[in-house]
């Protein structure tokens, strides 16, 4: 027992996996424990089993199996996550339990099956258990049938899908097993208990016996509907209510359960489809015409054969109709025409919804062959219509219908009736609205009076049945002329009919009609059903009775009637009477007379035809009295009126009495039950008066009080042709007048448009104006009901005409109509409520519409025709389609039948040609407009395939489509689209573009539908496809569609859907469900019906009065979108989305009134955060679009509504673009002062901006343009970043205008890009560009690489993104484009880069063609020829930006950190821009101030600007990183041990690696540039300077040469070793340390570097150069100067002597030795002349004077001759004593050269004075000498030469030559050089302006030629006359140099300072004193300086801070303290003085 001790240790789980049996049966029993324990369905403790429950029931032990089956029922039954096992599981039980010889597994099995269908996954199981039906064991296939059978009987048929178990049967049956085949007969039995004779057909094919035993079986069941005993978990509470229900003893529910249940599973369902149309006779299309009877039915008899099966498979059943109709309607042989017709029901019944498509051609051709009297042809023709009937809605085929009810033909007549009768009883009154029942019960009265008996009274039950289907509300209005004979008939009619839908239908449709709709008045009840459409809307008296006959009537329509306002019974019984009257006879005048004489006093009578006018007014004043004491039920209208018509009526001469009669007839229309006979009465005469001027009011008042009376629609007809009958035309344009005024207040319904149209055309065509203006008038008033398609009957009227109705309905435009106010009470006593109709907005609509005449173009539509559009040749076909457009055009509006046309269009929609699919689709857009809503019975066979063509692959096809099918769907609404399977069929298609264009299509649709067909449910789930598609764009339209099917669908049923989906799938899309279920807009409200209708405007005006708030419909019409999409948008519930409806109407009115003071913006906190974390989580839309959808608008509304002032959204949002103008404007205005307010909404702004780039006007683009360019000027201002959130909503947008033809706007685009760049990222705006290169615009193609190119040229390689080699390649794509501006600017744009980057450009574009290749060479040889020019025309071309970079390179320093790096290489590149020269000096100026006023050492500080300089330049720098960090780490250990460790970094300076050599550079220089630690270094200069040069040497020779090698690294290489130097040689005492020769390898490495022609190439290279040029002027003042000089001596020997040197070189070490020359007066105390004139005397025997003489260059031998001429001059005779290092002095040519020399200047001082006293002698006083004379000046010029002196001794010669004005003071200049002659006349100049008080000289005077030699300029010239406009000195290195001097003098350089005068450095003249060459320098900056001295302290010490913190660099200054600083600036302060 060793092995059990220890399983028995083992934790529960890991015994029920052990090997051993015994293990596992006590693991089991354990696990059974726990399970029954746990308490928690969540509980942890269950997920532990979650893998094992499949072992547990498949254990091959079968006694442990049976405990194992115990355990997993417990677990399956209480553990929540059990779901997650179902399919192994179940899958496990099938094939290892059911197979077991125990019962009890067995019925385990069968239980834990049961459980899991219990706990929701029945889907599950089934599947599992019908693949257990597949197995050959048949005891598995048994207990799987029995499981079935038992699920079914517990759960119920809706939990057990029966379709798939029905499927299986019959093959069950055939079994070989007895005991397979008695399981199905059981199962057989139980599915009957469930759908009954459903089942009959799928298995109508099995055995006989079989069958016979079954029905045996069947008939033994209970005939009650079945119920299932075990519910779901989610139903558990619904089976709780059942038992309390059966406990009390009453199955009441059950009952009402029964109708739900029993119908539920339709036989036609449990069908398989089969496909037929394949299976055609092949010659059948012949036969079927074939001239012999026979073979024609042999072809149709195939066809019935076919169509006998119960279910057909979808397909194009067009031709087959086509043939089988032709034989109905034209064969002669009646049997075929039978055989034919029983076909098409075959077909019918097989395809149900499927053959809708066909109903519409084969209804008419049936009805019309009835004519047949054949019973078996009737019979036949019947049961064909019946079927096609269920395919289709009366609705669709109601045209047709009608259309034969005319026909002359009885039998025809009578089977159409019956017909009628037939289909309304499959109708519901829902199903049956008023618009629909209207025109048949028209037609349908007419037949009721026909002289054939039959036909009558096929019309009576057509009649009777509509009234049980509605009830008698409904109906009665349309019964009103009907006498009481007939309407009993009808009555008795309607008793007989059974229908469909079983009695009850009927009668909730009545109870339905009594009670007044919940949340309405009963007042408004009362006032409902009216129906205004028909002119005799009132009832007749029987109705009053006719609720009495349903139970239950009278009470509740006592309440609404009593409740009505208007005193109940009252109203009743007037309503009562008038309906008699409204039929009145006319009565004779002596009837008249008699009636009238009993209400009217006897004096009345008689004194109406006086002569004398008083009495007749007495008598009229009488006859009013009367009139108005008189009860309306005893007023004899017609009586009265026929009195006020007696002599002289209506010719009545005073107008007094006449206006009394007028009033009178309006008061007897108003008081009296005034019928259409008294009407007509004095009508006539009213019409006479309306001209009338004092007669014309009340003659208006009379009539409109008629229209009361009689309605409007019948007296304006009435008016109307008596108007027109007569000449007058005052009475004419008042009556039009009067006309309009009237549908103001009556609303337009029930008006005969067509009546009007031909009266306004005559008025129209009217002589006088005011018949026209009136006629106007009308129209404008009608068009606000009718709208825009008013205009079509006028369209051949003068262009003059139709401008003035144009402006007329642009007035209109936008307006709604109003609520009517009148014809309201009358009418509407009907008891009922509005709310009954639910369709009564659609009448509103079609009303209208229907009016229009329209005209039947059948007839026109010929074979011919159709033969054409169908025609192999496609010109052809676009003739056919070019008549057909004619043919629409011409009719206007057309009838519904449109013959062949549907199939013939429908074929072009997929035609080869594109063009013609356009013009197809154009053509059905113009026929949705031309047939209207009757367009309908066309969705199925031509709207679906408009939406097939949404999958074209053609972006413009498929716009084209869209836009015809949301024209078909604004006439047609939704519900024909969604009906049936077409539209999913369509999603299921995997075409992405149909799926996206057809998902965003429903998305826009669905949200302002009030319900939908349940047909939507099949689209589910092929949506669920799309939301894992391949392609994204389908994903997203995918998502944006879910919640909008969630609103039609609800949750539970879209999550039940997902049931059929992979795990995997099915877990993504229910979290989508989730997220979509929050997002879920709610229904719209009653409204948005409305407004969705095509004329939603005239909708409204039918029922506004009895609907509650007006101005709730009437904001429907104005603005029908927003609702739904608003609701979407932001989740906004439909309350809020009402009342943004109602703010629109109310705008015009308001707008003037409204404060437009306050903010435009209102800064909302965190408000652009919160839009964005929206956008993120896909809240709302992402701003992405081709053309800016409706949604996307609104969006933006109703984000903008909560910070931009209302009146601003106003104008934003108007359709006119004036006012967009103005918004922009106004923005415009509050830009500079709401800066916040507008960066708070800058992403709703630049979103707006874009939807303007969509707008056609252009003063609207260029005014949005304007506004930009200042937006981001003030963007960059205020140092702000675009969000990538806003970049991308706005770029993309923005580009696209880049391509506008107009130049302006392309200028303007750019200039934007431009500004861009300073608040954006340039490598980030590159993919933006990059992207807009692929346009189909070739402007914008060509605009976006020049941009490109520009990009590249001003921030270099690294903008290109996402590498330089991708970018490149791209944009070479386009050198082979076919536009020639495209191909240019693709190869300047490489040109640019070549520019930069020189060949390697070669290696990153990869391989072009040849010709391409051969282009682009071509143009960079090009453009090397114009190397020089080149640069300065960019700077022309582009001074924006370089100028803008400049001033905002410190701005951009500051973003944030995400960006920093980018803004840093950003701001280098800018300014470190070598063509910007300006910018160059505007930047050393902004440091001028800085340091002239400074407060900093040199040492910290000098390298700050140099580095600020050099940073700058290189994009990628690495240098500024370790700047800001700490200092590294090896150097920590310094002190310890820090002569080896700078050893090693010293010897990594000059690793063949870069970047090791930049990282020890870098270290190096954070030494470097810490003062205490600088001294580390000191011992290693000379090793140092050696690894640099090696390193220099290495470039040169070898990097520079490698073409993989990117050239940024060198360059950054480069300027890690320039900057290193500028540290080294900042610092004087290390400076000192190198040595000769190592200077002399130094310098000859930096001259060589600056010569080098390639580094000039790149981007940065210039400024390399000047750096460089820096580093040598540090390296000659601060090195040991005696080792400088020995240096450049040798070098200069050296280069003259290599042959291979180039003679540049040598230039440069000379002009290297005469900024020494200069510096020499200076340093001659520290310089050891004997080892110079060693040099020189080495120098002058391998060069004798003879051989330099020889050298093409003189100026070796002069520099040679200067620079002992100077020392001569700075030593005298002592010179000759400095010639002890040279070995033999007398063979020595410098000996002899210096002597002569001393020689000579000694002669020439003598000999010069001498004539110099002579002129002199007269000024100076007599006795004077000439000695003296001469001591005085030199004594002058003495102190002009010291430094302390100066300016005093300046002072001193200003004086003597104002005193001696003739004095000569050219001897003592002519020794000096050039410079210091200029230098003391220019100080003289100084010193005369000072005195005349005229300020200083300008610095224009500019510097003698001699200085640009002086200046170490670069080598070419051309950098030094950049931008060299205003004749200012040239070169940044010019203002280095003055900075070190100012810097020197103020005290601020190192320790031996003062020995040497710093400005020499510049200047070429021997002792050049201080002060007064720092006057003339910068004079104007010292006057600025000085005058805001104060000022500048404070600032100073800010400005200094900020920047060094804003540059990169550590300044040890800015830590300096405050006393510190005080103390500098005295120094500074006293050294002005």
């Amino acid at each position: 027992m060793g092995d059990d001790s220890e399983w028995m240790k083992l934790p529960v789980d890991q015994k029920c996996e052990h090997k051993l049996w015994k293990a596992r049966l006590s693991g089991y029993e354990e696990a059974l424990k726990i399970f029954q324990k746990i308490k928690d369905e969540k509980s942890p403790e269950w997920s532990k089993f979650l893998g094992l429950i499949k072992k547990f029931v498949t254990d091959s032990n079968a006694v442990v199996q049976l405990k194992g089956l115990e355990a997993a029922l417990v677990y399956v039954e209480n553990a929540h996550v059990a779901g997650k096992t179902t399919g192994e599981v179940v899958s496990g039980v099938v094939s290892k339990v059911f197979n077991q010889p125990k019962a009890k597994a067995k019925e385990l099995g069968i239980e834990i099956c049961l459980m899991y269908i219990e706990i929701e996954k029945g889907e599950a199981v089934q599947e599992e258990l019908l693949k257990g039906l597949d197995n050959k064991n048949p005891k598995i296939v048994v207990a799987c049938i029995e499981t079935l059978r038992k699920a079914l009987s517990e759960f119920g048929s809706k939990i057990i899908l029966l379709k798939p178990i029905i499927k299986v049967l019959p093959k069950l049956f055939e079994s070989r097993e007895k005991a397979v085949r008695d399981e199905a007969k059981l199962i057989a039995v139980e599915i009957y208990r469930w759908i009954r004779d459903a089942l009959r057909p799928p298995l109508q094919n099995i055995n006989s016996v079989q069958l016979k035993e079954l029905e045996e079986e069947w008939v033994k069941l209970p005939t009650g509907a079945p119920k299932p005993s075990r519910f779901l978990r989610s139903q558990q509470e619904l089976e709780a209510k059942l038992e309390q229900q059966q406990s009390a003893g009453g199955d009441a529910e059950g009952g009402g359960d029964d109708g739900d249940e029993v119908p539920q599973i339709d036989a036609y369902e449990l069908l398989e489809a089969v496909e037929i149309l394949s299976k055609l006779p092949k010659d059948f299309y012949d036969k079927i015409e074939a001239k012999k009877w026979q073979e024609r039915k042999e072809a149709l008899e195939a066809v019935e054969v076919l169509v006998k099966n119960p279910k057909l498979e979808a397909g194009d059943y067009a031709d087959l109709v086509k043939a089988l109709k032709k034989v109905v309607g034209k064969d002669t042989n009646v049997m075929l025409v039978a055989l034919a017709a029983k076909c098409l029901t075959g077909l019918a019944v097989g395809l149900r919804k499927k053959f809708g498509q066909y109903a519409g051609h084969v209804v008419p051709t049936i009805l019309e062959k009835f004519k047949e009297k054949k019973p078996q042809v009737v019979q036949a023709l019947q049961e064909a219509i019946d079927a096609i009937f269920l395919t289709t809605t009366l609705q669709n085929i109601s045209e047709d219908v009608l259309a034969v009810m005319d026909n002359k033909n009885p039998t025809i007549k009578q089977q159409t009736s019956l017909f009628i009768a037939r289909s309304f009883r499959h109708c519901t009154a829902s199903t049956l609205p008023k618009g629909l029942l209207k025109p048949f019960c028209a037609a349908l009265l007419k037949h009721i009076n026909d002289s054939a008996p039959e036909v009558r009274d096929a019309a009576f039950e057509a009649l009777g049945t509509a009234l049980k289907v509605v009830g008698e509300k409904a109906v009665n209005p349309f019964l009103a002329d009907v006498d009481k004979l007939k309407l009993d008939k009808i009555k008795e009619c309607s008793e007989k009919v059974e229908l469909v839908h079983g009695k009850k239908a009927g009668l909730a449709a009545d109870k339905k009609e009594f009670k007044p709709a919940p949340g309405r008045t009963a007042a408004s009840g009362a006032a409902g059903d009216k129906d205004t459409k028909d002119i005799s809307a009132p009832k007749p008296g029987p109705s009053k009775k006719a609720p009495a006959t349903k139970a239950g009537g009278p009470p509740k329509k006592g309440k609404p009637a009593a409740s009505g306002g208007a005193g109940g019974t009252g109203t009743k019984n007037k309503k009562g009477l008038e309906t008699k009257e409204i039929v009145e006879p006319e009565l004779s005048i002596e009837v008249c007379e008699e009636k009238a004489s009993a209400v009217l006093p006897a004096t009345c009578i008689q004194l109406l035809d006086s002569s004398n006018w008083k009495e007749r007014l007495a008598c009229m004043e009488e006859f009013q009295k009367a009139v108005e004491l008189m009860d309306r039920t005893e007023m004899p209208c017609q009586a009265l009126v026929r009195m006020l018509a007696k002599k002289p009526g209506w010719k009545e001469t005073n107008f007094q009495v006449m206006q009394m009669k007028l009033h009178i007839v309006a008061l007897i229309a108003q008081k009296g039950n005034f019928s259409k006979t008294s009407a007509q009465i004095v009508l006539d005469g009213l019409v006479d008066k309306i001209g009338d001027v004092k007669c014309g009011n009340n003659a208006k008042e009379a009539m409109t009080a008629i229209a009361e009376a009689c309605m409007l629609p019948w007296t304006a007809e009435q008016v109307m042709s008596m108007a027109f009958s007569q000449k007058n035309p005052k009475n004419q344009s008042e009556t039009l007048n009067w006309l309009s005024n009237a549908i103001k207040e009556f609303g337009f319904s029930g008006l005969n448009v067509k009546a009007f149209i031909s009266n306004v055309k005559t008025a129209l065509a009217a002589t006088n104006p005011a018949v026209r203006t009136s006629a106007i008038t009308l129209l404008g008033v009608m068009y606000l009901y009718v709208g825009p398609s008013l205009r079509m009957f006028f369209e051949d009227e003068k262009p003059a005409l139709l401008s003035q109705i144009d402006a007329e309905f642009e007035k209109m435009q936008g307006q709604s109509p109003p609520a009517p106010t009148r014809g309201i009470s009358k009418h509407s006593i009907s008891g009922t409520d509005e709310g009954e109709d639910g369709d009564e907005p659609d009448e509103g609509g079609n009303d209208v519409v229907d009016l229009l005449p329209r005209t039947e173009i059948s007839d026109k539509i010929t074979s011919e025709l159709v033969s054409k559009i169908g025609d192999k040749n496609w010109k052809i076909r676009k003739e056919g389609l070019d008549e057909v457009a004619g043919i629409i055009n011409e009719a206007k509006f057309i009838q519904p039948n449109i013959g062949e046309l549907p199939t013939a269009l429908k074929g072009r929609l997929n035609d080869s040609n594109k063009i013609l699919v356009q013009q197809t689709l154009n053509i059905l857009q113009q026929l949705a407009v031309a047939m209207g809503p009757n367009i309908k019975q066309h969705v199925k066979n031509l709207g679906i395939p408009i939406i097939t063509v949404l999958g074209d692959s053609k972006n413009n096809v498929r716009a084209a489509a869209l836009a015809t099918v949301n024209a078909w769907a604004e006439q047609t609404g939704m519900k024909e689209w969604l009906e049936g399977e077409d539209l999913s069929e369509e999603l299921k298609k995997e075409n992405p573009f149909l799926r996206q264009e057809l998902l965003g299509w429903l998305a826009e649709k669905l949200p302002s539908l009030r319900s939908t067909p349940t047909d939507l449910i099949l689209c589910v789930p092929h949506l669920y496809s799309c939301l894992e598609d391949r392609n994204g764009d389908v994903r997203k339209k995918a998502q944006d569609a879910l919640p909008f099917f969630m609103m039609h669908l609800g949750y539970e049923k879209m999550a039940k859907a997902t049931g059929k989906l992979k795990p995997t799938s099915k877990d993504q899309v229910l979290a989508m469900l989730e997220k979509a279920k929050a997002n879920m807009p709610a229904k719209p409200a009653a409204s948005a019906k409305a407004a969705s209708k095509p004329m939603g405007g005239s909708a409204p005006a039918k029922f506004q009065p009895a609907s509650a708030p007006v101005e709730d419909s009437v904001s429907s019409p104005v603005e029908p979108k927003p609702d739904p999409k608003k609701a979407k948008a932001l989740g906004v519930s439909s309350k809020a989305k009402s009342a943004q409806g109602k703010k629109v109407p109310s705008k015009t009115s308001l707008k003037e009134d409204e404060d437009k003071s306050g903010p435009i913006f209102i800064v909302v906190p965190n408000g652009k955060e919160q839009r964005m974390k929206d956008e993120k989580g896909l809240k709302v839309l992402k701003w992405n679009f081709t053309t800016p959808r409706d949604e996307y608008i609104e969006q933006l509304k109703t984000q903008m509504s909560s910070c931009v002032a209302k009146w601003l959204q106003d104008e934003m949002f108007h359709s006119d673009f004036q006012h967009h103008n103005k918004a922009l404007a106004v923005m415009v205005d509050h830009l500079e002062s709401e800066k916040e307010g507008v960066i708070g909404c800058l992403d709703l702004i630049l979103k707006w901006l874009t939807l303007r780039f969509f707008d056609t006007n252009t003063s609207v683009l260029m005014k949005a343009l304007e506004y930009l360019k200042l937006l981001f000027t003030l963007l960059s201002e205020e140092e702000y970043h675009l969000t990538e959130n806003e970049a991308s909503s706005f770029i993309p947008y923005l580009i696209l205008k880049v391509g506008e033809p107009k130049d302006v706007i392309r200028k303007d685009v750019r200039a934007i890009l431009n500004r861009m760049c300073l608040v954006y990222p340039a490598s980030k705006m590159f993919p933006f560009i990059m992207e807009g290169t692929k346009s189909k615009n070739s402007k914008q193609r060509a605009e976006c690489l020049e941009e490109l190119g520009c990009l590249v040229e001003s921030y270099g390689m690294n903008v290109c993104q996402p590498t330089p080699g991708k970018a490149l390649k791209e944009i070479a794509i386009h050198i082979g484009d076919r536009d020639n501006a495209v191909r240019n600017a693709a190869l300047n744009t490489i040109v640019t880069v070549y520019n930069v980057h020189g060949d390697q450009v070669f290696k990153l574009i990869g391989t072009l063609s040849e010709k391409d290749m051969s282009m682009l060479e071509e143009r960079i040889k090009r453009s090397a020829k114009r190397p020089s020019a080149a640069p300065i025309k960019q700077v022309e071309e582009r001074p924006q930006r370089t100028q803008s970079i400049n001033s905002n390179a410190n701005m951009l320093r500051k973003g944030p950190a995400e960006d920093m790096s980018s803004k840093l290489n950003q701001a280098r590149s800018m300014s470190g821009h070598p063509e910007a020269a300006q910018m160059v000096r505007r930047e050393f100026q902004l440091d001028l101030d800085e340091i002239e006023n400074d407060n900093g050492t040199v040492r910290c500080e000098m390298p700050e600007l140099v580095q600020h300089k050099l940073d700058d330049i290189f994009e990628p720098v690495l240098i500024p990183e370790p700047k800001i960090r700490a200092v590294s780490p090896h150097f920590d250990d310094m002190h310890s041990n820090t002569a080896s460790t700078i050893n090693f970094i010293i010897s990594q300076v000059a690793s063949g690696d870069i970047n090791t050599s930049i990282q020890a550079l870098t270290q190096i220089d954070e030494v470097l540039r810490q003062e205490d630690k600088a001294e580390a270094m000191s011992g290693h200069i000379d090793q140092f300077l050696i690894a640099t040069f090696m390193q220099l040497r290495l470039i040169y020779n070898t990097h520079m040469a490698d073409e993989k090698l990117e050239k940024d690294e060198i360059i950054k290489l480069y300027s890690c070793i320039i900057g290193n130097m500028i540290s080294l040689f900042q610092i004087e005492s290390l400076a000192r340390e190198a040595s000769t020769g190592v200077l002399k390898d130094l310098m000859h490495g930096l001259i060589t570097l600056m010569l080098d022609s390639r580094i000039e190439d790149l981007e940065e290279g210039q400024q390399v150069i000047r750096s460089v040029n820096l580093l040598v002027v540090k390296v000659l003042e601060k090195s040991d100067q005696t080792n400088i000089l020995s240096a450049l001596l040798v070098l200069l020997q050296d280069s003259l002597l290599a042959t291979a040197s180039s003679p540049k070189f040598s230039e440069l070490v000379m002009k290297c030795l005469w900024r020494m020359v200069r510096l020499l007066p200076d340093t001659i105390n520290s310089i050891n002349l004997d080892r110079i004139l060693l040099d020189i005397h080495i120098f002058m025997k391998v060069f004798p004077k003879e051989k330099l003489k020889q050298c093409k260059s003189e100026f070796p031998i002069r520099t040679l001759k200067t620079l002992l001429h100077t020392l001569c001059k700075l030593k005298g005779p002592k010179i000759l004593d400095h010639l002890t290092m040279i070995d033999n002095k007398n063979e020595s040519e410098l000996e002899a050269h210096l002597c002569r020399m001393m020689k000579h200047s000694m002669d020439q001082t003598g000999s010069k004075s001498d004539k110099e006293t002579e002129k002199g002698a007269s000024r100076i006083d007599e006795k004077s000498s000439k000695a003296k004379v001469n001591d005085f000046l030199a004594e002058i010029f003495k102190k002009i030469g010291s430094k302390e002196n100066t300016k005093e001794g300046l002072a001193e010669l200003y004086e003597y030559k104002k005193k001696y004005s003739d004095a000569d003071i050219e001897p003592f200049l002519k020794n000096s050089s050039q410079f210091f002659q200029s230098y003391v006349e220019r100080g003289l100049r100084v010193i005369e302006m000072e005195r005349e008080g005229k300020g200083r000289i300008p610095s224009s005077t500019g510097i003698s030629p001699q200085t640009e030699v002086t200046c170490m300029s670069a080598p070419t010239s051309t950098v030094s006359s950049i931008g060299n406009t205003n004749g200012e000195e040239v070169g940044p290195s010019v203002y280095l140099e003055r900075l070190k001097i100012l810097r020197q003098r103020c005290g601020l350089d190192n320790t031996k300072q003062d020995d040497r005068p710093p400005l020499t450095s510049l200047l070429s003249k021997p002792a050049v004193p201080t002060v007064a060459s720092s006057t003339d320098m910068l004079h104007s900056k010292l006057s600025q300086l000085r005058e805001s001295r104060e000022q500048h302290q404070h600032l100073d010490l800010d400005s200094h801070q900020t920047h060094s913190s804003g540059t990169t660099t550590t300044s040890s200054s800015s830590t300096a303290n405050i006393d510190d600083l005080k103390k500098r600036l005295e120094r500074i302060k006293s050294s002005r003085k």
